[in-house]
């Protein structure tokens, strides 16, 4: 600010007036100023502007798991839009299933003193947010529940949907069903495999621990995973994925081939419904997730003081083709 001032032969207090456009200054002197500002590319730190006054930082911090995995481009996508609406800009990291990488990114969101937090949990400790909680700042987990502290929190029914791919696969006469879910400790993953349990159980299939391959997952593993689970006289003539990137890799292990068994994944995912045939999921739908979550972290800044909610989200079963499959 003293380079522009200089420079456009005024105080500094009159440059701080021109950019703050305060009353008083004369329109030869602002006109001045406003050139210097142009010629030094100089731009106002709002952070400390808003730190000084004592009022919001004008942001929010998100963690991600991946913000490159397109669900969560959706979810971010809808959080977006609606801190848009309340005047603010959104700080995003992907902790990349990562615990530690996960409280970094979030103490450096708390550091830079944004209005909130928004956390897709890595892990199960979160009593480093305490601190910030108790001091005010408003915190919401979403897709997952924290591990140890009582906070708002936005999920899934995880369990419901598995179990009704389950009945949409038994429906077409499949018994023999795979489950090829996410790491096993990841929530989500947890979840699913039970919903995957609950419905077979509920169809009179018997479960099969040989047909259940908990990830993580790549593409050469699940094409192993795939080679033994469709082989022999007890194959499997059903697939259930547990996320949308399981599901890619199951559509990429089986392109070219004979046949593909009868598949649905969980999380939609682009070109989906144009594949042959296209491919049945469970969808969540991040864009509500995300909205859900946005719009219960503001409703806190705007004063809501009640205790603590936990929102359960419904999915459902999107019908295409490709868990119709009667089995051969």
């Amino acid at each position: 600010m003293s380079d522009v001032a200089r420079l456009a032969g005024v105080s500094i207090k009159t440059v701080s007036r021109v950019v703050n456009a305060e009353p008083g200054v004369h329109a030869d002197t602002a006109k001045r100023v406003l050139a210097a500002i142009d010629r030094l590319g100089f731009r106002r730190n709002l952070g400390a502007l808003n730190l000084r006054r004592g009022s919001s930082t004008g942001t929010i911090g998100l963690v991600l798991e991946d913000v490159g995995n397109p669900f969560y481009s959706g979810l971010t996508r809808a959080v977006e839009e609606v801190a848009r609406g309340f005047g603010r800009q959104v700080l995003t990291g992907s902790s990349d299933e990562d615990p530690d990488r996960e409280r970094e990114l979030a103490l450096e969101f708390c550091a830079r003193r944004v209005d909130g937090l928004i956390v897709v949990p890595a892990g199960l400790r979160h009593g480093y947010l305490m601190p910030e909680i108790t001091s005010g700042m408003p915190v919401v987990f979403v897709d997952r529940p924290p591990g140890d502290v009582l906070a708002d929190t936005v999920l899934v029914d995880n369990i419901e949907g598995a179990a009704a791919a389950v009945a949409h696969l038994a429906a077409h006469g499949h018994r023999r069903i795979a489950f090829l879910g996410d790491a096993p400790d990841i929530f989500t993953a947890a979840e699913r495999l039970r919903g995957f349990r609950e419905g077979c159980a509920k169809a009179g299939i018997p479960y099969d621990a040989e047909l259940v391959a908990m990830g993580p997952h790549t593409g050469p593993s699940v094409r192993a995973t795939l080679d033994r689970v469709l082989a022999g006289r007890s194959a499997a003539t059903a697939v259930l994925t547990g996320n949308n990137r399981i599901t890619v890799h199951v559509l990429r292990a089986v392109a070219g081939g004979t046949g593909r068994p009868a598949l649905v994944g969980f999380d939609d995912f682009e070109l989906a419904d144009l594949l042959d045939p296209p491919v049945s999921v469970v969808s969540l739908q991040p864009g509500t997730l995300g909205r859900a979550a946005a719009e219960l972290l503001f409703a806190r800044l705007n004063g809501d003081t009640s205790p603590p909610r936990r929102l359960m989200l419904p999915v459902h079963l999107v019908p295409r083709g490709s868990g119709e499959v009667e089995p051969s």
